[in-house]
């Protein structure tokens, strides 16, 4: 009988390394498939830039340009600080419950990352910087005009519309949470999210992005130019 318990606890083990290995390798291939494979970044443009935490991605964009003032859909009045002088405002989107039970990876609780991989519901995240500095962890890229109106249409048919939506509270004063559409789960992650929004502007980007590295490494390291 112990045999029998240790051989089952022995497969259970290996089916769940194996499961894990699978989705990794998946991760790895379905990342390397390129969407809008023409794409190359013009010389001139709106700079945008993508932002990574090693776990979560970002996608941060001038606070006003001429071809959109995100002030109107992301007032900073809806901040604990809304009074800075804010330069850029930085989108994404992930699960409910990660989001605003979860303000260190410290505090993230195996029955909310359970629940997250298996469907949660979105939320968008939405921070105002100051100035951001460029680096490996925040590297830049530039749009077309036209481009860049894509991909504020795409983000914009995410977010609330002026004047409806309630913002939650963030983590710190120059951020905040919104209700956005969208299930959470392994196969359509914050950082598919970031990928999606970026394949809808026509940019060069993975087919299946679940982790970071999988869209980080589509945009080149500022530090090797």
């Amino acid at each position: 009988m112990k045999a029998k318990l240790l051989r089952a606890g022995a497969w259970a083990i290996g089916a769940i390394i194996s499961a894990i290995m699978l989705f990794l390798f998946a991760a790895w291939i379905g990342s390397s498939i390129p969407r809008n494979q023409s794409w190359t970044e013009p010389a001139e443009g709106i700079e945008i830039m993508v932002g990574d935490n090693g776990i979560h991605t970002e996608i941060v964009m001038p606070l006003v340009s001429d071809v959109k003032d995100w002030r109107t859909t992301f007032p900073s009045s809806d901040l604990q600080d809304g009074a800075r002088p804010y330069t850029h405002v930085a989108v994404s989107w992930g699960e409910r419950e990660v989001f605003l039970n979860t303000p260190t990876w410290a505090d993230l609780s195996l029955s909310t990352a359970v629940g997250a991989a298996v469907g949660g519901d979105g939320l968008l995240h939405v921070a105002h910087y100051v100035r951001p500095a460029p680096g490996s962890s925040n590297r830049p890229l530039r749009l077309t005009r036209t481009q860049y109106a894509k991909l504020v249409a795409a983000i914009e048919r995410q977010a609330p519309r002026p004047g409806e939506g309630k913002p939650l509270r963030g983590y710190a004063r120059y951020d905040v949470f919104y209700d956005a559409p969208g299930t959470y789960h392994l196969g359509n992650t914050c950082n598919q999210w970031t990928s999606d929004m970026m394949a809808k502007a026509g940019v060069k980007t993975g087919l299946w992005t679940p982790f970071p590295g999988g869209v980080m490494k589509w945009i080149a390291n500022p530090s090797w130019r």
